[in-house]
């Protein structure tokens, strides 16, 4: 029974307040539209576009690294018994001057006694040239018409003489030899180098093949960067080994001040694209890059040393140059037109690291909308602050708002 009364009791209040709640929506009031929205042009900014001559900037990243670069090493045997104090890591040295020195002491025996050996070679052909002479006079009471040109041969002792020139020519060639292993035990430097390891010192026992240290040349370095093939017709190559290419600013972001920057020029196209990204690598030749021959405060560069460049590529003739941000979907530009937008679908000729350059698409003096709009629609009525400036602020729609 008091559960009966308990349910009776819930449904009850469940009524009322479906009740209650039918009756709310019921009386809700309701918004009555007092006048229609006055629609509004959109306000955006432009900028007026301008035809002329340009010099585009191509940028690119790369790494630093020799032109060139070499490991020292002996082509004989012996022991070091000099090194150059300069011929440590760190170190610089000039072209010809002399890193390391081996005993030398075998090899000028050794061509001391190959000297012996051609000395008396020669003596010997000195004395079969007076046994030819003998020959010849023997062979003039023989006769000379009664023997075989073999037979003459032997008389006049023709292979004895071949013989004895034959050590005469090996032993100057033994001579070459040995002079040239002496002159081998003087490790000299192949150009002006930088040291950049040194693997041997005093008493160091040495052999050919031996890594004795790397040397890499301080006249130039090379920066391999990578671009779009796409972007290889732009840039100005040198002809010949005595012409330089475009200029380039070659900065370190990282490590360099930020108005620091170092000058190269386009060297090289390595005709072979990169495995990875499948771009184009080339190569910028830097002078001096260790500020050796130089009084200007300029940063060095450093081996494998991270680095942004600025290319300058052809001129570009006759072409409308734009903000690359104000290039839409589709390569396509926005324009002002009589107040309203167009859509323009233009020709890139070739985009930077900064500007876009139109070739087709765009007029001199038209007015680019450089205000990013919520809605995108052709024809659609726009309007400056320039031309607004006598209507009131707070009842203008700005761009980007619904």
């Amino acid at each position: 029974m008091k559960t009966r009364k308990i349910l009776m009791i819930c449904g009850i209040i469940l009524l009322a307040a479906i009740a209650v709640t039918l009756l709310i929506f019921m009386t809700e009031p309701k918004a009555q539209q007092e006048g229609a929205t006055k629609q509004m042009a959109m306000l955006v900014e432009v900028v007026n576009v301008e035809k002329g001559d340009f010099i585009p900037v191509i940028q690119a990243t790369g790494t630093v690294q020799p032109v060139e670069d070499v490991i020292i090493s002996p082509l004989v045997n012996g022991q070091v018994v000099r090194r150059d104090p300069a011929f440590v890591p760190g170190g610089f040295v000039k072209k010809g001057e002399i890193l390391l020195q081996i005993d030398p002491s075998d090899y000028r025996n050794a061509l001391e006694l190959r000297k012996s050996e051609l000395l008396q070679a020669e003596t010997d052909l000195e004395m079969e040239m007076g046994r030819q002479e003998v020959a010849e006079k023997d062979l003039e009471l023989v006769g000379r018409d009664s023997l075989s040109p073999k037979q003459r041969s032997l008389v006049l002792r023709e292979p004895q003489l071949n013989a004895v020139k034959a050590d005469i020519k090996a032993a100057r060639a033994a001579v070459q030899q040995a002079e040239t292993n002496l002159y081998r035990t003087t490790l000299r430097a192949p150009f002006d180098a930088h040291i950049l390891d040194q693997n041997v010192t005093v008493g160091s026992q040495v052999a050919p093949g031996d890594n004795l240290g790397r040397l890499v040349g301080t006249e130039y370095y090379w920066v391999t960067l990578t671009v779009p093939v796409s972007q290889l017709k732009w840039l100005n190559f040198p002809d010949s080994e005595n012409e330089t290419g475009s200029m380039v600013k070659i900065r370190n972001q990282t490590a360099w001040p930020e108005d620091s920057y170092r000058l190269g020029y386009l060297d090289k196209q390595v005709g072979a694209l990169d495995e990875q990204t499948r771009l184009a690598r080339i190569l910028i030749k830097v002078p001096d890059p260790l500020v050796q021959d130089t009084k200007e405060d300029l940063p060095t560069l450093m081996i494998g040393t991270f680095v942004e460049a600025n290319i300058e590529a052809k001129e570009i003739k006759d072409v409308i140059r734009i903000n690359r941000n104000h290039i839409r979907n589709n390569q396509t530009v926005w324009v002002m037109d009589q107040d309203e937008l167009s859509i323009r679908k233009v020709e890139i000729i070739l985009t930077d690291s900064d500007y876009a350059y139109i070739g087709k698409g765009l007029e001199d003096g038209e007015k680019i909308v450089t205000t990013n709009l919520s809605t995108v629609t052709e024809g659609i009525k726009l309007r400056t602050q320039s031309s607004d400036s006598n209507s009131n602020p707070g009842s203008a729609t700005k761009a980007g708002e619904e």
